[in-house]
């Protein structure tokens, strides 16, 4: 390997702490504020006291969601490679470990990016449509929570209070209702229009909602935690991200039970893909619905069986856009 200096930076709200190594010696070590342009200084100078370019270190740091977006910017605007990791993978791959501080985690992080560099995976910023429509859906889902709780008190306090407290409550809450439904309204609308307004997403929402089972609310969440399909290489991944994909567990002669999913995934694409999978299995008719009568009368488990269909719409939807074809049922 070539002399390559590992930055490891341990990401927090208002702080980054910076460790800069050169095989497995550190070399600086800082802290700076959580800022584009304070990253922007601090990379400019790490540079210039080093004496290297861009080609000569790669910045290694926890993908910690909005708190790592001015690391984004900065990388864009000098260029530099940007490793962004599963917080998870870095933590299982240090061993044991005892004490935490922010000074230790950038040290932790330069190393693992020095012990696995042949595993990088550059940082690619998603186009500003996804992006948008990323923030547009969390702000959406949190509305959607709040109005599901607030329509559960509507309905279940009515006969357990007196009516002269409900009646002014109902009041309140049938307003907020009212509000939070506007604002829903607003913000569906509002990422109808982003996806209209680009054609390669629009184009992939027409091709996987043509997909018999996955309608706009799983297409906008497939397009959403792929990146528009730019993150995950094949069906396989993401399955495996979403928790659908059966592992084996077996040790020696002891230990040998069935395949099963892992509780590590996206637990929120999980249940999209279930309850997609449940409405196909209560339906008349349909492929995935033969396929689960049959699976079930050969005396498969039924969870089992659900889950294989989860994996196929999976796979039929990496399929339709790889394809770039409108899905056709398989006839026969």
């Amino acid at each position: 390997m070539d002399k390559i200096y590992f930055i490891g930076i341990d990401v927090s709200k208002k702080k980054l702490d910076i460790c800069v190594m050169l095989n497995s010696k550190v070399v600086i070590e800082e802290q700076i504020v959580n800022h584009t342009q304070a990253i922007v200084q601090a990379v400019s100078r790490i540079k210039d006291d080093l004496e290297i370019n861009n080609d000569e270190f790669v910045i290694c740091a926890e993908h910690t969601g909005q708190y790592t977006y001015p690391l984004i910017c900065a990388s864009n605007s000098l260029s530099f490679k940007l490793w962004l990791e599963n917080p998870t993978q870095i933590k299982y791959s240090c061993g044991m470990t005892r004490g935490k501080n922010d000074k230790v985690d950038a040290r932790r992080i330069a190393t693992y990016a020095f012990r696995f560099f042949d595993k990088m995976k550059r940082y690619k910023r998603p186009t500003d449509e996804v992006i948008m429509l990323t923030q547009l859906e969390a702000e959406r889902t949190m509305y959607v929570t709040d109005l599901d709780k607030y329509k559960t008190i509507l309905t279940d306090q009515k006969d357990f209070i007196p009516s002269a407290i409900y009646a002014p409550k109902a009041k309140r809450l049938k307003s907020l209702i009212m509000s939070l439904q506007k604002t829903i309204d607003a913000l569906t609308d509002k990422m109808n229009e982003i996806i209209r307004g680009s054609k390669m997403l629009n184009r992939q929402m027409q091709l996987l909602t043509s997909i018999d089972g996955i309608g706009p609310v799983i297409a906008l969440n497939m397009i959403i935690a792929t990146e528009g399909f730019t993150k995950f290489e094949n069906a396989r991944q993401f399955c495996c991200y979403a928790g659908v994909a059966p592992f084996a567990y077996t040790s020696g002669s002891s230990q040998h039970s069935q395949n099963r999913v892992s509780l590590r995934a996206a637990k929120y694409m999980k249940a999209l893909l279930h309850m997609a999978a449940v409405a196909i299995a209560h339906r008349k008719g349909g492929e995935l619905k033969e396929y689960f009568q049959r699976k079930v009368e050969e005396g498969k488990n039924k969870m089992t069986v659900l889950n294989a269909i989860r994996a196929k719409l999976v796979a039929r939807m990496f399929s339709v856009i790889k394809n770039d074809r409108i899905y056709q049922p398989i006839l026969g």
